[in-house]
Protein backbone atom coordinates (compact mmCIF):
# COMPACT_ATOMS: atom_id res chain seq x y z
CA UNK A 1 0.00 0.00 0.00
CA UNK A 2 1.18 3.35 -0.70
CA UNK A 3 1.36 5.89 1.85
CA UNK A 4 -1.16 8.16 -0.10
CA UNK A 5 -3.55 5.16 -0.15
CA UNK A 6 -2.93 4.87 3.48
CA UNK A 7 -3.06 8.53 4.17
CA UNK A 8 -7.16 7.80 2.57
CA UNK A 9 -7.56 4.78 4.27
CA UNK A 10 -7.50 6.39 7.87
CA UNK A 11 -9.52 9.26 6.37
CA UNK A 12 -12.45 6.20 6.49
CA UNK A 13 -14.21 6.04 9.45
CA UNK A 14 -12.88 2.81 11.20
CA UNK A 15 -16.21 1.76 12.83
CA UNK A 16 -17.19 1.23 8.89
CA UNK A 17 -14.25 -0.08 7.59
CA UNK A 18 -14.26 -3.02 10.55
CA UNK A 19 -17.80 -3.19 12.48
CA UNK A 20 -21.36 -2.17 12.67
CA UNK A 21 -22.96 -0.01 15.20
CA UNK A 22 -22.04 3.29 16.60
CA UNK A 23 -20.16 4.26 19.58
CA UNK A 24 -20.72 7.45 20.80
CA UNK A 25 -22.43 6.43 24.46
CA UNK A 26 -19.43 3.52 24.75
CA UNK A 27 -16.68 6.32 24.75
CA UNK A 28 -18.94 8.70 26.60
CA UNK A 29 -19.37 5.61 29.51
CA UNK A 30 -16.42 4.73 29.32
CA UNK A 31 -14.50 8.20 30.23
CA UNK A 32 -17.22 8.57 33.24
CA UNK A 33 -16.00 5.67 34.56
CA UNK A 34 -12.33 6.04 33.75
CA UNK A 35 -12.67 9.17 35.46
CA UNK A 36 -13.97 7.85 38.45
CA UNK A 37 -10.83 4.75 38.32
CA UNK A 38 -8.60 7.68 38.41
CA UNK A 39 -9.71 9.79 41.29
CA UNK A 40 -10.13 6.12 42.89
CA UNK A 41 -6.07 6.33 41.92
CA UNK A 42 -5.31 9.65 42.89
CA UNK A 43 -7.37 9.45 46.30
CA UNK A 44 -5.56 6.35 47.05
CA UNK A 45 -2.46 7.70 47.33
CA UNK A 46 -3.06 11.06 48.42
CA UNK A 47 -2.76 9.65 52.64
CA UNK A 48 0.33 7.23 51.03
CA UNK A 49 2.90 9.12 48.84
CA UNK A 50 4.66 11.00 51.18
CA UNK A 51 5.07 8.02 53.57
CA UNK A 52 6.03 6.25 50.58
CA UNK A 53 8.48 8.77 48.61
CA UNK A 54 8.53 11.86 50.55
CA UNK A 55 11.53 13.69 52.02
CA UNK A 56 11.32 11.49 54.95
CA UNK A 57 9.87 8.20 53.67
CA UNK A 58 10.46 4.76 52.90
CA UNK A 59 12.41 5.39 49.26
CA UNK A 60 12.74 9.83 49.47
CA UNK A 61 11.86 10.52 45.90
CA UNK A 62 14.05 13.91 45.64
CA UNK A 63 17.33 11.49 46.49
CA UNK A 64 16.36 9.54 43.51
CA UNK A 65 16.01 11.98 40.83
CA UNK A 66 19.22 14.11 42.22
CA UNK A 67 21.53 11.09 41.66
CA UNK A 68 19.56 10.10 37.93
CA UNK A 69 20.21 13.94 37.27
CA UNK A 70 23.60 13.39 38.27
CA UNK A 71 24.40 10.72 36.05
CA UNK A 72 22.24 11.42 33.00
CA UNK A 73 21.71 14.93 32.80
CA UNK A 74 18.74 15.89 31.01
CA UNK A 75 18.68 12.43 29.40
CA UNK A 76 17.02 11.33 33.01
CA UNK A 77 13.66 12.54 32.13
CA UNK A 78 13.67 9.85 29.38
CA UNK A 79 13.97 7.35 31.91
CA UNK A 80 11.81 8.87 34.84
CA UNK A 81 9.18 11.03 32.89
CA UNK A 82 7.73 13.40 35.49
CA UNK A 83 6.86 17.11 36.08
CA UNK A 84 8.81 16.81 39.42
CA UNK A 85 11.91 17.42 37.20
CA UNK A 86 10.97 21.09 37.97
CA UNK A 87 10.74 20.74 41.62
CA UNK A 88 10.05 18.36 44.43
CA UNK A 89 9.19 18.24 47.63
CA UNK A 90 6.28 16.65 50.17
CA UNK A 91 3.72 19.65 49.03
CA UNK A 92 4.46 19.50 45.59
CA UNK A 93 3.51 14.85 45.63
CA UNK A 94 0.36 15.89 47.68
CA UNK A 95 -0.60 18.73 45.17
CA UNK A 96 -0.26 16.37 42.34
CA UNK A 97 -2.44 14.12 43.92
CA UNK A 98 -5.27 16.86 44.53
CA UNK A 99 -4.86 18.19 41.23
CA UNK A 100 -5.73 14.57 39.87
CA UNK A 101 -8.70 14.35 41.93
CA UNK A 102 -9.87 17.38 40.45
CA UNK A 103 -9.25 16.67 36.57
CA UNK A 104 -10.68 13.48 37.39
CA UNK A 105 -13.81 14.49 38.67
CA UNK A 106 -14.28 17.03 35.44
CA UNK A 107 -13.50 13.66 33.70
CA UNK A 108 -15.70 11.59 35.27
CA UNK A 109 -18.99 14.43 34.87
CA UNK A 110 -18.11 15.33 31.29
CA UNK A 111 -16.66 18.49 31.35
CA UNK A 112 -13.35 19.05 28.84
CA UNK A 113 -12.79 15.60 28.92
CA UNK A 114 -9.89 15.74 26.69
CA UNK A 115 -7.93 18.00 29.09
CA UNK A 116 -9.07 16.60 32.29
CA UNK A 117 -7.72 12.92 30.63
CA UNK A 118 -4.48 14.62 29.93
CA UNK A 119 -4.16 16.33 33.12
CA UNK A 120 -4.87 12.61 34.72
CA UNK A 121 -2.19 11.46 32.67
CA UNK A 122 0.17 13.62 32.82
CA UNK A 123 -0.22 13.79 36.85
CA UNK A 124 -0.30 10.04 37.17
CA UNK A 125 2.60 9.04 35.13
CA UNK A 126 4.66 11.48 37.06
CA UNK A 127 3.83 10.04 40.51
CA UNK A 128 4.05 6.47 38.96
CA UNK A 129 7.66 7.25 37.98
CA UNK A 130 8.85 8.40 40.76
CA UNK A 131 7.05 6.28 43.48
CA UNK A 132 8.52 2.52 42.30
CA UNK A 133 8.70 0.39 43.45
CA UNK A 134 5.40 1.26 44.99
CA UNK A 135 3.88 2.63 42.01
CA UNK A 136 5.13 -0.66 39.75
CA UNK A 137 2.07 -2.56 39.27
CA UNK A 138 0.49 -3.63 36.16
CA UNK A 139 -2.88 -1.45 37.12
CA UNK A 140 -0.71 1.49 37.32
CA UNK A 141 0.62 0.70 33.72
CA UNK A 142 -3.12 -0.13 32.38
CA UNK A 143 -4.26 3.01 33.96
CA UNK A 144 -1.60 4.90 32.14
CA UNK A 145 -2.23 3.04 28.84
CA UNK A 146 -5.85 3.59 29.04
CA UNK A 147 -5.72 7.30 30.01
CA UNK A 148 -3.25 8.00 26.99
CA UNK A 149 -6.01 6.61 24.67
CA UNK A 150 -8.64 8.19 25.94
CA UNK A 151 -6.73 11.44 24.72
CA UNK A 152 -7.91 10.45 21.16
CA UNK A 153 -11.56 10.72 22.31
CA UNK A 154 -13.75 11.17 19.32
CA UNK A 155 -11.28 9.67 16.61
CA UNK A 156 -13.32 6.68 15.03
CA UNK A 157 -10.17 4.13 15.47
CA UNK A 158 -10.49 4.42 19.51
CA UNK A 159 -12.63 1.81 19.44
CA UNK A 160 -9.88 -0.46 18.19
CA UNK A 161 -7.38 0.84 19.97
CA UNK A 162 -9.27 -0.14 22.96
CA UNK A 163 -10.74 -3.31 22.07
CA UNK A 164 -6.96 -4.45 21.06
CA UNK A 165 -5.61 -3.16 24.63
CA UNK A 166 -8.16 -5.48 25.85
CA UNK A 167 -7.39 -8.20 24.13
CA UNK A 168 -4.01 -7.81 24.70
CA UNK A 169 -4.66 -7.71 28.60
CA UNK A 170 -6.62 -10.91 28.57
CA UNK A 171 -4.43 -13.27 26.16
CA UNK A 172 -0.91 -12.34 27.42
CA UNK A 173 -2.37 -13.11 31.00
CA UNK A 174 -3.52 -16.22 29.70
CA UNK A 175 -0.31 -16.64 27.60
CA UNK A 176 1.97 -16.11 30.36
CA UNK A 177 0.48 -19.09 32.58
CA UNK A 178 1.64 -21.40 29.91
CA UNK A 179 4.34 -19.80 28.50
CA UNK A 180 6.23 -19.44 32.49
CA UNK A 181 6.54 -23.27 32.31
CA UNK A 182 5.19 -23.40 35.82
CA UNK A 183 3.53 -27.22 36.41
CA UNK A 184 0.87 -25.73 38.45
CA UNK A 185 -0.93 -24.27 35.50
CA UNK A 186 -0.38 -26.93 33.50
CA UNK A 187 -1.17 -29.46 35.60
CA UNK A 188 -4.63 -26.67 36.51
CA UNK A 189 -3.63 -27.38 40.29
CA UNK A 190 -3.21 -23.49 40.55
CA UNK A 191 -6.38 -22.54 41.98
CA UNK A 192 -5.55 -24.71 44.61
CA UNK A 193 -3.27 -22.09 46.03
CA UNK A 194 -4.03 -19.00 44.92
CA UNK A 195 -6.78 -17.84 46.97
CA UNK A 196 -4.17 -18.98 50.18
CA UNK A 197 -0.87 -17.05 48.79
CA UNK A 198 -2.72 -14.24 46.50
CA UNK A 199 -1.38 -11.08 48.14
CA UNK A 200 -4.47 -9.85 50.55
CA UNK A 201 -7.05 -12.42 50.69
CA UNK A 202 -10.39 -11.26 51.39
CA UNK A 203 -13.20 -13.17 53.45
CA UNK A 204 -14.61 -15.08 50.56
CA UNK A 205 -11.16 -16.03 49.78
CA UNK A 206 -11.10 -18.00 53.10
CA UNK A 207 -13.90 -20.02 52.22
CA UNK A 208 -12.46 -20.20 48.21
CA UNK A 209 -9.69 -21.93 49.64
CA UNK A 210 -11.88 -24.89 51.17
CA UNK A 211 -13.28 -26.00 48.04
CA UNK A 212 -13.46 -29.26 46.60
CA UNK A 213 -10.12 -29.95 44.60
CA UNK A 214 -11.52 -31.01 41.46
CA UNK A 215 -13.99 -27.61 41.74
CA UNK A 216 -11.15 -25.78 42.25
CA UNK A 217 -8.79 -27.29 38.99
CA UNK A 218 -12.41 -26.77 37.02
CA UNK A 219 -11.89 -22.70 37.81
CA UNK A 220 -7.91 -23.59 37.06
CA UNK A 221 -9.15 -24.53 33.41
CA UNK A 222 -12.00 -22.22 33.28
CA UNK A 223 -9.33 -19.33 34.01
CA UNK A 224 -7.25 -20.14 31.11
CA UNK A 225 -10.37 -20.56 28.46
CA UNK A 226 -11.54 -17.86 29.32
CA UNK A 227 -8.28 -15.50 29.39
CA UNK A 228 -7.10 -17.11 26.23
CA UNK A 229 -10.73 -17.90 24.37
CA UNK A 230 -12.59 -15.01 24.87
CA UNK A 231 -10.53 -12.61 23.54
CA UNK A 232 -10.86 -13.39 20.31
CA UNK A 233 -14.47 -13.39 20.44
CA UNK A 234 -14.25 -9.47 21.13
CA UNK A 235 -12.75 -8.74 17.49
CA UNK A 236 -15.73 -10.67 15.74
CA UNK A 237 -19.92 -10.01 14.91
CA UNK A 238 -22.04 -8.24 17.74
CA UNK A 239 -22.92 -11.45 18.78
CA UNK A 240 -19.26 -12.69 19.25
CA UNK A 241 -18.75 -9.73 20.90
CA UNK A 242 -21.58 -9.78 23.55
CA UNK A 243 -20.23 -13.41 24.58
CA UNK A 244 -16.77 -12.72 25.13
CA UNK A 245 -17.74 -10.02 26.94
CA UNK A 246 -19.66 -11.90 29.00
CA UNK A 247 -17.44 -14.38 29.76
CA UNK A 248 -14.38 -11.74 30.07
CA UNK A 249 -16.15 -9.99 32.84
CA UNK A 250 -17.83 -12.85 34.77
CA UNK A 251 -13.94 -13.84 35.15
CA UNK A 252 -13.32 -10.29 36.37
CA UNK A 253 -16.34 -10.37 39.08
CA UNK A 254 -15.12 -13.84 40.37
CA UNK A 255 -11.46 -12.25 40.50
CA UNK A 256 -13.26 -9.15 42.85
CA UNK A 257 -15.37 -11.08 44.99
CA UNK A 258 -12.36 -13.06 46.22
CA UNK A 259 -9.24 -10.69 46.24
CA UNK A 260 -8.22 -7.31 47.18
CA UNK A 261 -6.84 -6.24 43.44
CA UNK A 262 -6.90 -2.04 44.13
CA UNK A 263 -8.99 -0.91 40.79
CA UNK A 264 -7.80 -3.37 38.42
CA UNK A 265 -10.74 -5.16 38.15
CA UNK A 266 -12.99 -2.36 37.84
CA UNK A 267 -10.89 -0.84 34.92
CA UNK A 268 -10.51 -4.14 33.41
CA UNK A 269 -14.55 -4.13 33.22
CA UNK A 270 -14.67 -0.65 31.74
CA UNK A 271 -12.36 -1.79 29.31
CA UNK A 272 -15.21 -4.47 28.43
CA UNK A 273 -17.52 -2.38 27.38
CA UNK A 274 -15.54 -1.67 24.39
CA UNK A 275 -16.67 -4.78 23.22
CA UNK A 276 -20.36 -3.31 22.99
CA UNK A 277 -21.85 -1.13 21.02
CA UNK A 278 -24.48 2.06 21.77
CA UNK A 279 -27.32 -0.70 21.53
CA UNK A 280 -26.36 -1.55 24.36
CA UNK A 281 -26.33 1.12 26.26
CA UNK A 282 -29.40 3.30 24.47
CA UNK A 283 -31.15 3.55 28.50
CA UNK A 284 -28.59 5.68 29.46
CA UNK A 285 -28.57 7.84 26.62
CA UNK A 286 -29.84 11.28 28.30
CA UNK A 287 -27.48 10.06 30.80
CA UNK A 288 -24.56 10.26 28.87
CA UNK A 289 -25.60 13.53 26.45
CA UNK A 290 -22.88 14.96 27.12
CA UNK A 291 -20.31 13.23 25.11
CA UNK A 292 -16.58 14.18 23.59
CA UNK A 293 -17.37 16.00 19.93
CA UNK A 294 -15.64 14.31 17.02
CA UNK A 295 -12.54 15.31 15.54
CA UNK A 296 -13.82 17.22 12.87
CA UNK A 297 -10.64 18.87 11.46
CA UNK A 298 -9.13 16.73 8.66
CA UNK A 299 -5.39 16.79 9.30
CA UNK A 300 -6.36 16.16 13.25
CA UNK A 301 -8.61 13.40 12.82
CA UNK A 302 -5.53 11.57 10.73
CA UNK A 303 -2.63 12.50 13.00
CA UNK A 304 -5.11 11.09 15.80
CA UNK A 305 -5.86 7.68 13.47
CA UNK A 306 -1.77 7.64 12.47
CA UNK A 307 -1.33 7.64 16.28
CA UNK A 308 -3.33 5.04 16.99
CA UNK A 309 -2.52 2.29 14.80
CA UNK A 310 1.03 3.51 15.61
CA UNK A 311 -0.01 2.06 19.12
CA UNK A 312 -1.69 -0.63 18.08
CA UNK A 313 1.31 -1.61 16.03
CA UNK A 314 3.73 -1.53 19.14
CA UNK A 315 1.15 -3.77 20.83
CA UNK A 316 1.36 -6.44 18.23
CA UNK A 317 4.77 -5.86 18.31
CA UNK A 318 4.69 -6.88 22.32
CA UNK A 319 2.75 -9.80 21.67
CA UNK A 320 4.24 -11.44 18.85
CA UNK A 321 7.72 -11.09 21.03
CA UNK A 322 6.15 -12.80 23.99
CA UNK A 323 6.17 -16.07 21.47
CA UNK A 324 9.08 -15.07 19.31
CA UNK A 325 11.77 -13.15 21.11
CA UNK A 326 13.61 -12.56 18.27
CA UNK A 327 10.63 -10.39 16.54
CA UNK A 328 11.58 -7.37 18.86
CA UNK A 329 15.15 -6.96 17.77
CA UNK A 330 14.21 -4.48 15.07
CA UNK A 331 12.18 -2.42 17.19
CA UNK A 332 14.21 -2.39 20.70
CA UNK A 333 15.12 1.01 20.44
CA UNK A 334 11.48 2.27 19.98
CA UNK A 335 10.14 -0.08 22.44
CA UNK A 336 12.93 1.14 25.12
CA UNK A 337 12.32 4.86 24.07
CA UNK A 338 8.40 4.40 24.98
CA UNK A 339 8.63 2.22 28.08
CA UNK A 340 8.85 4.51 30.56
CA UNK A 341 5.57 6.40 29.34
CA UNK A 342 3.92 3.22 29.53
CA UNK A 343 1.54 4.32 26.84
CA UNK A 344 1.89 0.52 25.61
CA UNK A 345 2.73 -2.39 28.37
CA UNK A 346 2.98 -6.04 28.29
CA UNK A 347 0.48 -7.70 31.01
CA UNK A 348 0.37 -11.40 32.99
CA UNK A 349 -0.50 -11.29 36.46
CA UNK A 350 0.63 -14.79 38.74
CA UNK A 351 2.62 -16.02 35.78
CA UNK A 352 3.83 -18.33 37.95
CA UNK A 353 1.25 -19.58 41.03
CA UNK A 354 3.16 -18.86 44.78
CA UNK A 355 2.80 -22.30 46.45
CA UNK A 356 2.97 -20.94 49.72
CA UNK A 357 2.75 -17.88 51.45
CA UNK A 358 6.00 -16.27 53.48
CA UNK A 359 5.37 -13.46 55.63
CA UNK A 360 7.66 -10.54 57.02
CA UNK A 361 7.02 -9.52 60.48
CA UNK A 362 8.83 -6.50 61.80
CA UNK A 363 9.72 -6.78 65.68
CA UNK A 364 11.34 -3.94 67.92
CA UNK A 365 13.14 -4.79 71.05
CA UNK A 366 14.23 -2.24 73.58
CA UNK A 367 17.16 -4.77 75.46
CA UNK A 368 17.46 -7.02 72.13
CA UNK A 369 16.09 -10.32 74.37
CA UNK A 370 12.00 -9.22 74.64
CA UNK A 371 10.75 -8.67 71.14
CA UNK A 372 6.74 -6.99 70.01
CA UNK A 373 5.97 -7.29 66.71
CA UNK A 374 4.70 -4.39 64.30
CA UNK A 375 1.09 -4.54 62.87
CA UNK A 376 0.26 -3.63 59.14
CA UNK A 377 -3.00 -2.57 58.50
CA UNK A 378 -4.65 -5.19 56.08
CA UNK A 379 -1.67 -7.71 55.08
CA UNK A 380 -1.20 -10.94 57.48
CA UNK A 381 0.18 -10.20 60.80
CA UNK A 382 -2.16 -11.36 63.94
CA UNK A 383 -3.49 -14.18 63.57
CA UNK A 384 -7.00 -13.55 65.03
CA UNK A 385 -7.57 -10.29 62.82
CA UNK A 386 -10.33 -10.95 59.95
CA UNK A 387 -9.43 -10.83 56.39
CA UNK A 388 -10.01 -6.69 54.90
CA UNK A 389 -11.86 -5.94 52.23
CA UNK A 390 -10.38 -2.88 51.14
CA UNK A 391 -10.63 -2.70 47.23
CA UNK A 392 -10.80 -0.30 45.28
CA UNK A 393 -8.45 1.26 47.55
CA UNK A 394 -4.69 -0.31 47.59
CA UNK A 395 -2.90 -0.50 50.07
CA UNK A 396 1.04 -0.11 48.54
CA UNK A 397 3.35 -0.70 51.25
CA UNK A 398 0.94 -3.91 52.23
CA UNK A 399 0.99 -4.96 48.95
CA UNK A 400 5.04 -4.22 48.18
CA UNK A 401 5.47 -6.96 51.63
CA UNK A 402 4.25 -9.69 49.97
CA UNK A 403 6.89 -9.06 47.12
CA UNK A 404 9.49 -8.83 49.32
CA UNK A 405 8.89 -11.84 51.11
CA UNK A 406 9.07 -14.00 48.01
CA UNK A 407 12.64 -12.92 48.36
CA UNK A 408 15.69 -11.30 49.85
CA UNK A 409 16.54 -8.34 51.30
CA UNK A 410 19.16 -7.58 48.09
CA UNK A 411 16.67 -7.46 46.07
CA UNK A 412 14.34 -5.63 48.50
CA UNK A 413 16.85 -2.93 50.10
CA UNK A 414 13.52 -0.29 50.66
CA UNK A 415 12.85 -2.76 53.63
CA UNK A 416 15.82 -1.30 55.37
CA UNK A 417 14.39 2.26 54.51
CA UNK A 418 11.41 1.23 56.50
CA UNK A 419 12.88 0.24 59.55
CA UNK A 420 15.28 3.35 59.38
CA UNK A 421 12.59 5.49 59.44
CA UNK A 422 10.20 3.19 62.18
CA UNK A 423 13.47 3.78 63.97
CA UNK A 424 13.31 7.51 63.85
CA UNK A 425 9.33 7.63 64.57
CA UNK A 426 8.10 9.27 61.38
CA UNK A 427 5.08 10.16 61.56
CA UNK A 428 5.00 9.60 57.70
CA UNK A 429 5.74 5.99 57.57
CA UNK A 430 4.28 5.13 61.26
CA UNK A 431 0.76 6.67 59.45
CA UNK A 432 0.86 3.82 56.99
CA UNK A 433 0.71 1.04 59.83
CA UNK A 434 -0.99 0.20 62.64
CA UNK A 435 0.39 2.28 65.71
CA UNK A 436 3.18 0.92 67.21
CA UNK A 437 3.84 -1.19 70.03
CA UNK A 438 6.09 0.98 71.43
CA UNK A 439 5.65 4.56 73.23
CA UNK A 440 8.86 5.65 72.07
CA UNK A 441 11.17 4.05 68.99
CA UNK A 442 13.13 0.74 69.84
CA UNK A 443 16.14 0.64 69.78
CA UNK A 444 16.75 -2.19 67.53
CA UNK A 445 14.39 -3.81 64.79
CA UNK A 446 14.64 -6.64 63.11
CA UNK A 447 12.47 -8.81 60.45
CA UNK A 448 11.24 -12.60 60.68
CA UNK A 449 10.09 -14.68 57.64
CA UNK A 450 7.02 -17.00 59.21
CA UNK A 451 5.14 -19.69 56.78
CA UNK A 452 1.27 -18.59 57.04
CA UNK A 453 -1.49 -21.24 56.69
CA UNK A 454 -5.23 -21.07 56.98
CA UNK A 455 -6.72 -22.66 59.74
CA UNK A 456 -9.28 -25.72 58.86
CA UNK A 457 -12.67 -24.41 59.83
CA UNK A 458 -13.29 -26.21 63.46
CA UNK A 459 -9.74 -24.38 64.32
CA UNK A 460 -11.15 -21.25 63.74
CA UNK A 461 -14.49 -22.10 65.20
CA UNK A 462 -13.27 -22.84 68.27
CA UNK A 463 -10.36 -20.27 68.84
CA UNK A 464 -11.47 -17.84 66.21
CA UNK A 465 -7.62 -17.80 64.40
CA UNK A 466 -8.30 -17.11 60.74
CA UNK A 467 -4.22 -18.09 60.58
CA UNK A 468 -1.16 -20.29 61.72
CA UNK A 469 2.24 -19.82 61.49
CA UNK A 470 5.85 -20.97 62.18
CA UNK A 471 8.88 -19.08 62.20
CA UNK A 472 11.71 -20.17 59.53
CA UNK A 473 14.30 -18.09 59.85
CA UNK A 474 15.39 -14.50 60.32
CA UNK A 475 15.23 -12.21 57.32
CA UNK A 476 16.90 -9.15 58.36
CA UNK A 477 18.73 -7.39 61.53
CA UNK A 478 18.64 -6.72 64.25
CA UNK A 479 19.79 -3.59 62.86
CA UNK A 480 19.97 -0.19 64.76
CA UNK A 481 20.58 3.47 64.40
CA UNK A 482 23.57 3.36 66.02
CA UNK A 483 24.79 -0.09 64.53
CA UNK A 484 25.12 -1.78 67.56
Amino acid sequence: MSLRSAAKALQLPARALFSTGKFDLTEALFLRLLGLIFLVAFASLLPQIVGLAGSHGIVPVKQVLDAMHRELGARAFLYSPSIFWLGLNDSALLACCVAGCLAAIFLAIGLFSRTATFVCFILYLSLVSVGQPFTAFQWDALLLESGFLAIFAGSPWLVWAYRFLLFRLMFESGAVKLLSGDPNWRNLHAMRFHFLTQPLPNPLAYYAYRLPAPMLDAMTAGTLAIELGAPFLILGTRLLRRIGVALLMFLQVLILLTGNYAFFNVLALALCLWGLDDQTFAPLANLLRRRVRPLRAPVIQRAAGVVLVVLVAVGATQLITMFRPRFERPFSELLTLIAPFQIVNTYGLFAVMTTSRPEIILEGSDDGVNWKEYSFRYKPGELHRELPLVAPYQPRLDWQMWFAALGDYQENEWVGGLMYRLLKDEPAVIRLMNSPPFPNPPRYMRALLYDYQFTSPDERARTGAIWQRKVLRTWLGPVSLNAQ
